[in-house]
C-alpha cells in the first residue's frame, strides 16, 4: 500500500466523516484486507461523460453521500457560472439502495447553493425525469440510478435543459468544475426540511405523471376503446411499478396481471440474479404467469424503466424472449405503417440508432423514405441528434440494441414507459387482424431480409481487468485484421481516430465524436464491433449478419451460423491477447 493510498484511508477514519463510514473504514483494517481497501481508495469514483456509476460503500472510489456530494457541489458550481440557477434541476431516484438518501443529499446540496430543486417525492422512471426538466424548463436533471446493474452497485446521471443526457461540450465542462471538488469541506449543504420549507426544494408528485400520459394520448393511434389483449407486465423490482400499468388501463389496456413477487420496489432484487429485461432469468415469473393466463404478451423493465424486455409465443406455441434488435424493429416498422396510414410521416422525417443497432432499421427507413442517422453507442447520442433537428425535421422513433427505445420527442431518453403502451398497442392492432406478433416479424424478415445479431460480453473487473480491456484494443488498432472467419474485411471505423479506413486504403472522416470503438465491415455484409462499456467492468463484442429470405428457418439457420463462427474466433483471438482463461 502506498503513502497516498494510506493517506486516503486515514482521511476517512476521522471526522468530518460520519460514525457510520469511519466504523465501515476501521473494520476493513482491523481485518487488513489490504485488496478490498486498496479497490476503494487506489482512485476517486471517477465522474465521467454520463455521471457516477460504482459500487455503493466508503471510500474515494465507492458510491457514497461525499462522492455524491462532491460531484453534487461541481454541478451546482457549473450551473451558477451558467447563470441559471433559479430555472432548477430535476431529481429522480430508482428503488436501489442508498438512491432516495443520495437524492435527498444532491437535493440539500443544490439548495444551499441557491437552486431551486424539483424533486420527485417517490421513485420514477428515468424518462419522466427527461420529461420533468422540460416541463420545468430546468436548466439540469439528475438521476440517482444504476440502470440495471447488480444489486451493489448505484449510480448517478447528469442531464441538460433539453431533458438529454450531458454531451460536449457541458459534460466536459462539468467535469472540470467536478474535479476541482477535492475535499468534502469544499461541499455547500442546508438541511433538507429546511430547504424545502424555504421553496428551494419542491416535492413533485402527480401532476408530471399526469401531464406525460396527457401527451401520450395525443400520439397514440389506437381508438378508446377497451382491448381484450392479455399482458403480463414486470417491473423487476423497480420504477415501472404504478406508471406501466397506470398508463396502460388509461388507454384501454384492462387485462394486465403485474407479477406480484416482483410488484414492489426492492433495491436488494431479490428474486432475479440480476434486475436486466435482457437476460432470460429475469423473466421467469412473467412467463410462468404468462402460462397460466396464456397471456398475448410478456413486459418488462429494469429498475429505472427505461428499458424493456418482451416475450410473445412463437410458432411452436412457447414464449421467447425477443432481443433488442427485434424489438426496436418491430416498434419501428408499426409507427411508421400508421404514421403512413394516418398521414403523419412528412417528408423531413428521421430515425436514430445506434452503429450497432440492426442494419434492419436503415433497411425499414429506407421503405418509407425515412432517412436514419447512426451515432454512436449511447442514448445520449439520440438525444443529442433529435436536438440538432427538432426545427427543421420531424423526429420517429430511436432506438439500441441494448432494449432502449425513443418512441415519442417530448422525451430525450430512451423510454420504457410508452415504448411498452406501443407494444400493447401493436399487439392489439395485429389481434384485430387475426394476426400474432410473431406473424408480424415473419412479416418484417420476409420483406427486407433476416438480420440476427450476437453480443458477447466479457466481465473483467478491478484494475487487472481493465488493463486487460487496454491491451485488447491497443492490440486490434496495432495489427488491423484482413478477414475473420476467412471472410474479408472491407472497411474498418475506428471511433477514436474518428476515420473509416476502407480496404483500398483511402480514408473518410466519420462525423462521428471520439470514442473507443472499432467496426470491421465485411464482404458479405456481416459487421464485427469491440467497445469497451462506460459503465460497467465490460469489454462488449457485437456480430451482425444478414440474408435475404426464401425460407426463414434456413435463412436464420445460415446467419447465426455465421455470427457463432466469427464470434468463436474472435474470442479465442482475444483470450490469448489478453491472457483470459
Amino acid at each position: 500500500m502506498n503513502n497516498e493510498i494510506a493517506a486516503r484511508i486515514q482521511q476517512w477514519q476521522q471526522p468530518p466523516f460520519d460514525s457510520e463510514t469511519i466504523h465501515e473504514i476501521n473494520q476493513l483494517v482491523q481485518q487488513n484486507n489490504e485488496k478490498e481497501l486498496y479497490e476503494r481508495f487506489y482512485t476517486n469514483l471517477e465522474f465521467g461523460t454520463g455521471g457516477l456509476r460504482g459500487i455503493i460503500g466508503a471510500g474515494t472510489n465507492r458510491m457514497n453521500i461525499y462522492t455524491v456530494g462532491m460531484a453534487t457541489q461541481g454541478l451546482a458550481n457549473y450551473i451558477l457560472q451558467k447563470g441559471s440557477a433559479a430555472q432548477g434541476v430535476v431529481i429522480a431516484y430508482d428503488s436501489r439502495r442508498m438512491s432516495d438518501v443520495f437524492s435527498k443529499e444532491a437535493a440539500s446540496i443544490l439548495a444551499a447553493n441557491g437552486i431551486t430543486v424539483y424533486l420527485f417525492s417517490d421513485i420514477m422512471p428515468t424518462p419522466i425525469c427527461s420529461y420533468a426538466i422540460r416541463y420545468f424548463k430546468a436548466t439540469s436533471g439528475i438521476v440517482i440510478t444504476a440502470s440495471h446493474n447488480p444489486p451493489e452497485y448505484n449510480g448517478y446521471k447528469v442531464y441538460w435543459n433539453d431533458g438529454g443526457q450531458v454531451v460536449p461540450p457541458q459534460d466536459k465542462e462539468i467535469i472540470d468544475e467536478v474535479q476541482k471538488i477535492n475535499a468534502i469541506t469544499q461541499i455547500k449543504k442546508i438541511d433538507f426540511h429546511q430547504a424545502a420549507g424555504n421553496k428551494l426544494i419542491q416535492l413533485v408528485g402527480n401532476e408530471i405523471i399526469n401531464s406525460y400520459a396527457d401527451k401520450l394520448s395525443k400520439v397514440i393511434f389506437k381508438s378508446q376503446e377497451l382491448s381484450p389483449i392479455n399482458i403480463v407486465f414486470t417491473p423487476l423490482h423497480g420504477t415501472g411499478y404504478k406508471i406501466v400499468p397506470m398508463i396502460l388501463q388509461k388507454f384501454g389496456f384492462t387485462n394486465v396481471h403485474v407479477v406480484e413477487k416482483q410488484a414492489n420496489p426492492d433495491g436488494n432484487f431479490p428474486t432475479v440474479a440480476s434486475p436486466n429485461p435482457e437476460e432470460p432469468e429475469a423473466l421467469t415469473m412473467a412467463i410462468a404467469l404468462a402460462k397460466t393466463i396464456n397471456a398475448d404478451i410478456v413486459l418488462a423493465t429494469d429498475p429505472d424503466a427505461d428499458r424493456m424486455g418482451v416475450a410473445f409465443k412463437d410458432t411452436n406455441g412457447e414464449y421467447t424472449l425477443i432481443n433488442g434488435n427485434q424489438i426496436g424493429s418491430m416498434l419501428l416498422y408499426y409507427i411508421l405503417l400508421q404514421r403512413q396510414h394516418h398521414n403523419r410521416l412528412p417528408r423531413n422525417s428521421f430515425v436514430v440508432k445506434t452503429i450497432v443497432t440492426t442494419e434492419l432499421q436503415q433497411a425499414i427507413a429506407d421503405q418509407f423514405n425515412v432517412s436514419m442517422e447512426n451515432v454512436l453507442t449511447g442514448f445520449k447520442w439520440i438525444a443529442k441528434k433529435i436536438r440538432e433537428y427538432e426545427h427543421t425535421h420531424t423526429f420517429i422513433f430511436g432506438g439500441e440494441e441494448s432494449y432502449g427505445y425513443l418512441p415519442l420527442d417530448f422525451v430525450r431518453d430512451k423510454d420504457a414507459v410508452s415504448s411498452c403502451y406501443f407494444f400493447a398497442e401493436m399487439t392489439h392492432w395485429l389481434h384485430k387482424q387475426n394476426k400474432t406478433l410473431n406473424d408480424f416479424l415473419d412479416e418484417i424478415y420476409t420483406t427486407f431480409g433476416y438480420y440476427n445479431e450476437k453480443l458477447v460480453s466479457l466481465t473483467l473487473k478491478g484494475v487487472e481487468g481493465i488493463e486487460k480491456i487496454k491491451t485488447i484494443m491497443k492490440h486490434f488498432r496495432s495489427n488491423p485484421p484482413q478477414q475473420f472467419a476467412d471472410i474479408k474485411v472491407v472497411s474498418i471505423l475506428d471511433g477514436k481516430a474518428g476515420i473509416v479506413d476502407i480496404a483500398r486504403g483511402d480514408t473518410k472522416k466519420t462525423n462521428l465524436p471520439p470514442s473507443d470503438v472499432l467496426q470491421y465491415s465485411l464482404e458479405n455484409g456481416s459487421k464485427v464491433t469491440m467497445r469497451p462499456s462506460g459503465t460497467e467492468p465490460k469489454i462488449k463484442f457485437y456480430f451482425s449478419s444478414c440474408k435475404q429470405v426464401d425460407d426463414i428457418k434456413q435463412a436464420a439457420q445460415e446467419v447465426n451460423h455465421c455470427n457463432s463462427k466469427l464470434a468463436d474466433e474472435l474470442l479465442h483471438t482475444i483470450k490469448t491477447i489478453a491472457s483470459i482463461d
